[in-house]
């Protein structure tokens, strides 16, 4: 019996250093690259905004957006709707107008599933003749939310249950062995 006993603590002492020190998981798409880049100084606009994941995105007219948000806060610089191709998407941008900094809000499906938010920002150096478009109903979504990221729950709180449950059922195994003899 003090071979079981000694298995049975050894498999625990193992499941847990395997279960404490495996990292977090995360399959959610990671943005990696963007065109134009984050914090960038420019003189002229771009004519389009690229955004590049780790992934592939899930492609649908209603599930990915990005908008280009002015100076002013309000005035929207996106030219149409977002286009996936692969891991890449990309909106064509309107000639923009005043100097200043302009933000770059998106809200992707990642390939998990999950939705994807956040917010980049460039500055125009040099005043354009632009003027901004009307808002776009899919890209109010991306603005107000740029920055927030609605995962679910949270990976530990998954391992912490895992945990506590092979944790309970190596003391029942142990206290049912330990009665056996």
């Amino acid at each position: 019996m003090r071979i079981l006993n000694r298995a049975v603590a050894a498999l625990a002492v193992a499941l847990f250093a395997l279960v404490g020190l495996a990292g977090t998981a995360s399959a959610h798409n990671q943005l990696v690259s963007s065109n134009p880049a984050d914090r960038a100084s420019l003189e002229t606009g771009p004519t389009t905004v690229e955004l590049t994941f780790d992934q592939p995105v899930q492609s649908g007219d209603r599930l990915n957006s990005v908008v280009v948000v002015g100076p002013d806060g309000v005035g929207q610089w996106q030219d149409g709707k977002a286009a996936v191709r692969g891991n890449t998407v990309s909106v064509p941008v309107r000639p923009l107008g005043p100097a200043g900094d302009y933000r770059i809000g998106y809200s992707i499906v990642s390939a998990d599933g999950h939705p994807v938010r956040g917010d980049l920002q460039f500055t125009l150096t040099k005043a354009g003749t632009g003027t901004p478009g009307p808002a776009a109903e899919t890209a109010a979504g991306a603005a107000a939310g740029a920055g927030e990221d609605s995962d679910g729950v949270p990976v530990w709180v998954w391992i912490a249950g895992a945990v506590a449950l092979l944790g309970a059922g190596i003391v029942l195994a142990m206290r049912v062995g330990g009665s056996a003899t």
